[in-house]
């Protein structure tokens, strides 16, 4: 804490004795107030925690002036969170607010755990709470597709021990050097391997072809190779379907179908050939044709 702030906070802390405290402790000790506590240097930060830690550890939970105590320690450590939020600005969609809001909840955390009989730095003992949160963050939801959490740790083993090896092989490793180095089953490293397609994934507009100069090809995306249903398959299911009601049928009503359909006669030419009118044609396609679509629906 600088000389200049050091006298401010000690005036400050005398004039709220001298007023109304925000809050006393047991030993008659008065916390500073502090207007904008996210506006406190870093440094001034450092020294200011100690004294609010202390008082935080023996004032009452729930009284507004435990509540302040917290507050304030939250609001003038805040800059631990954008630090270590720094670090995955890169990571997922790059939104640093939702990085430093998930940072905040892992500082909340450790101002709730710390103890000062530790005798630790409390940015040494924050940093670690910030960042885990970060990452777990991270791990539960910028997953494309979401696969158990044990394959996302596997994932991560796996990726390290690749590294370590390419290194000293000079080449990537199999799956079942991956094994052995991991001390795990070929199964389960490929299972890891599979699921590590699932942590991206690529756009149907993405550029597919690469062109003559090696780049992406602009006019032809992934979603153009993307295979579509056969409608000749459900045709073939339909008649093999088909197939055993047609033989349920009697004579006279099959040939009445095959003449429809397979040979495309009208109903005045089917009653012509079978030597009854064509009423009696309709009602007679008419009640075959139920009979075989409910079959078919069956």
């Amino acid at each position: 804490m600088t000389a200049t702030s050091a006298q401010t906070a000690d005036a400050v802390q005398t004039d709220a004795a001298a007023s109304s405290p925000v809050g006393a402790s047991a030993r008659g000790d008065v916390l500073p107030w502090i207007e904008d506590a996210g506006k406190v240097a870093p440094k001034d930060a450092k020294a200011l925690s100690k004294l609010f830690f202390d008082q935080l550890h023996v004032l009452e939970e729930g009284t507004h002036e435990y509540q302040y105590a917290r507050n304030t320690l939250i609001e003038m450590n805040l800059s631990l969170v954008r630090f270590a939020a720094n670090r995955f600005r890169n990571r997922g969609s790059g939104d640093m607010e939702d990085i430093i809001q998930v940072g905040t909840i892992g500082l909340i955390k450790a101002i709730d755990r710390f103890d000062l009989s530790r005798e630790v730095e409390f940015t040494s003992f924050a940093v670690p709470y910030i960042v885990g949160e970060i990452k777990r963050f991270f791990r539960d939801t910028s997953w494309a597709v979401h696969v158990p959490r044990r394959l996302q740790e596997l994932r991560v083993e796996i990726a390290q021990a690749k590294e370590r090896l390419a290194g000293s092989l000079d080449r990537d490793p199999t799956v079942k050097e991956l094994a052995e180095y991991l001390k795990l089953s070929e199964e389960e490293i490929i299972q890891g391997l599979i699921a590590s397609n699932g942590y991206t994934a690529g756009s149907l507009d993405m550029p597919n072809d690469p062109g003559d100069d090696g780049r992406p090809n602009q006019g032809r995306t992934i979603a153009d190779l993307r295979g579509e249903p056969d409608p000749a398959l459900e045709t073939m299911e339909d008649l093999h379907t088909l197939a055993p009601l047609l033989e349920q049928l009697e004579d006279r009503e099959r040939r009445m179908i095959e003449m429809r359909f397979g040979q495309e006669m009208t109903q005045s030419q089917i009653g012509a050939e079978l030597g009854i009118s064509q009423m009696h044609v309709s009602r007679l396609l008419t009640r075959t044709l139920t009979r075989l679509r409910r079959g078919m629906f069956a």
